[in-house]
């Protein structure tokens, strides 16, 4: 695999600072969609405003990455995922491994349903369930942690965490992005270091509204505490290990996002809580905020199996029904807590 390109499928922020993280120990080819798109990239050799390593060559072939590449890492809002891998699934072959970048869920209801139809988890599936259900295949893992795109791109120290049942694709991840400033860490619970990834978008959103309420580091930091214990809740109940939750794809991730205007999820929560509708906070937004999609997504579950995610309802009544922002922080705190950690 050495003597090969890997490929990264998606140029947004996240996906151009992967390629650049992969760049230093290997060529890569990066892939978008838009021929335009691919044509500026290779000219100015910038991507989602950032300086593309001189490794990188842009594409817009998903045949060229999938014969070029036997490692890929998808990168792409999750709204898109299963569309991408049922269109690369021709050129995907049993030897390829992937390795997903990205933090959302996709909801499967089905268009007959019976008259006691009631969703649950079996209809709910995260990105490495699409690509094993659309394509052939195999080795799949997933790369999660706190990584913010604007300070992979700057440099800065970081580390990110590779899942994945195979220890194959954790060395083969360790060995393609680790380099003297940024750290990989193994984790085999792969669903739980996904639904990390997935859940803390929502702590995030809320976060970013308190802060455009003007609200200060107490308040976050009752949020991000008790947003740990709904999501170690839900993950739990999803299939996922408590480990993975305390560690770096889990707190870690959690942290950053909660507290740094570079995050999509805590920006758009902020222009929530400074009186923005979700339409005009959307509007206003360059990439996607997976936050929006789970909150939906994890409001329907937990209704349907009779669960209160508190912060997760709370937030769903703020961003799709009449509740405010400053009715959404009342209720949380007069909401009756009784004990503080009960799952250890």
């Amino acid at each position: 695999m050495s003597n090969k390109p890997v490929g990264v499928v998606g140029a947004g922020s996240f996906g151009t600072a992967v390629a650049n993280l992969l760049a230093r120990n290997s060529d890569v080819l990066l892939y978008a969609r838009n021929a335009d798109t691919v044509n500026e990239m290779a000219t100015k050799r910038l991507s989602a405003g950032q300086q593309l390593h001189e490794r990188v060559t842009p594409t817009n072939s998903l045949e060229e990455i999938a014969t070029k590449c036997n490692v890929l890492f998808p990168v792409v809002p999750s709204s898109g995922f299963r569309d991408l891998m049922v269109s690369m699934s021709q050129y995907l072959r049993p030897y390829h491994m992937m390795i997903h970048g990205t933090k959302g869920l996709d909801l499967r209801i089905p268009e007959e349903k019976p008259h006691d139809f009631v969703l649950s988890q079996d209809h709910v599936f995260t990105m490495s369930e699409i690509i094993k259900q659309e394509t052939v295949v195999v080795r799949v893992g997933c790369l999660a942690g706190p990584n913010l795109a604007s300070e992979l791109s700057s440099g800065d120290p970081a580390a990110t965490v590779i899942a994945s049942p195979f220890n194959e694709v954790i060395e083969q991840g360790k060995t393609l992005l680790r380099s003297e400033n940024f750290q990989v860490y193994g984790n085999a619970d792969l669903r739980g270091v996904e639904l990390c990834g997935v859940l803390k978008n929502i702590i995030a959103v809320a976060s970013g509204i308190l802060a455009g309420l003007g609200l200060g580091e107490n308040s976050r930091g009752l949020l991000v505490s008790r947003g740990l214990v709904e999501m170690i809740y839900l993950g739990k109940a999803l299939g996922g290990e408590i480990s993975s939750f305390i560690g770096l794809a889990g707190i870690g991730d959690l942290v950053a996002t909660t507290s740094s205007a570079s995050s999509r999820n805590y920006t758009l929560g902020q222009k929530i809580g400074k009186g923005a509708t979700l339409e005009q906070a959307l509007g206003e937004m360059e990439e996607v905020a997976e936050g929006i999609n789970t909150i939906r997504i994890i409001h329907q579950l937990a209704e349907s199996q009779g669960i209160k995610p508190l912060i997760t309802e709370t937030l769903y009544k703020i961003l799709y029904e009449d509740m405010t922002a400053e009715k959404g922080v009342n209720y949380l705190m007069r909401y009756p807590g009784n004990i503080d950690i009960d799952f250890i």
